[in-house]
C-alpha cells in the first residue's frame, strides 16, 4: 500500500535524489521524445529532462502564483521510499486550473493504482487539469476523466475539460539548458564516443520517431473526434 503526501515546498534532499533517479530511469515513459536507451542521444535527454525537473523542483521554494506542486506515493511500510510522483504547475492566474508535467511509478509497483491516485488527487485540488502526453499514454487519462482536446507535435493534448485555461503557466525554458556548457560536454563526449556518423543517424532515428509520434498524435485526435460525432 501506498500514502499520498502533497508537497508545497522543495522535497527533503533522500526524496528529491528518488525523483531525479525516476526521471533518468523512465526517461522514455515520461519524455515527448519517447527515445529509448539505445539511441546514442539518450543520455543527453536524460540530462536535460532530469535538470528540468530539478529546475521545478528548487523553484518550488516560494509562495507566488504558478509555483510547481509535487505529489508523492510514499510506500506504508518504508515512507522513505517514493514509489511514484506527479510534478505539476497550477496557472498563475486561474485558481482551478493545472498542467501535469510528470507522472511516473517504479516499475516494480505499477498496475496497483498508484499513477491514477496520483492523477486523482492533482484533480481533487485543481479540477481543470491538463496534460500532454504521446497517443499510447492517451487512454490511460481518458480513463481518469480527460478527454482529447488537440494534437501537439508529437504529443496529443488532453484535458478534464473540452478547452484549455485561458490563463499563464510558468514552464521553464528548456533553451538555456540545451545551450549550457554541461550539455555541449555530453554531446562531446558522445561525439567522441560513438563517431559523427552514428551521431547523425542518431539524430535522424529521432527525427523520423517524433515524426511517427505526431503522427499517431493527429490519428488519435481525429479518432476521438469521429466518435464524438457519431
Amino acid at each position: 500500500m501506498f500514502t499520498l503526501a502533497h508537497l508545497d515546498t522543495p522535497p527533503p534532499e533522500s526524496l528529491k535524489a528518488q525523483v531525479l533517479q525516476m526521471v533518468v530511469d523512465y526517461l522514455s515513459d515520461i519524455s515527448p521524445v519517447s527515445l529509448t536507451p539505445s539511441n546514442p542521444l539518450y543520455q543527453l535527454y536524460q540530462y536535460v529532462v532530469g535538470f528540468e525537473v530539478h529546475r521545478y523542483l528548487e523553484r518550488m521554494d516560494g509562495a507566488q502564483p504558478g509555483q510547481p506542486k509535487l505529489m508523492l506515493a510514499l510506500d506504508d511500510e518504508d515512507p522513505a521510499r517514493v514509489l511514484g510522483f506527479a510534478l505539476y504547475l497550477p496557472y498563475m492566474d486561474d485558481p482551478q486550473a493545472c498542467a501535469l508535467l510528470y507522472l511516473a511509478v517504479q516499475a516494480s509497483h505499477r498496475k496497483h493504482g498508484i499513477g491514477s491516485a496520483l492523477v486523482a488527487e492533482m484533480i481533487a485540488r485543481y479540477p481543470h487539469a491538463q496534460v500532454a502526453c504521446v497517443a499510447g499514454k492517451a487512454p490511460f487519462f481518458e480513463a481518469l476523466g480527460f478527454q482529447a482536446i488537440a494534437a501537439h507535435g508529437p504529443q496529443v493534448v488532453l484535458n478534464t475539460r473540452r478547452e484549455a485555461s485561458h490563463g499563464t503557466l510558468a514552464v521553464q525554458d528548456l533553451e538555456p539548458i540545451f545551450q549550457s556548457t554541461e550539455v555541449r560536454q555530453i554531446y562531446s563526449y558522445l561525439l567522441k564516443q560513438h563517431g559523427r556518423d552514428a551521431m547523425g543517424d542518431a539524430e535522424r532515428k529521432r527525427d523520423r520517431l517524433l515524426d511517427q509520434l505526431a503522427r499517431q498524435a493527429q490519428a488519435h485526435m481525429e479518432e476521438r473526434r469521429a466518435t464524438r460525432l457519431h
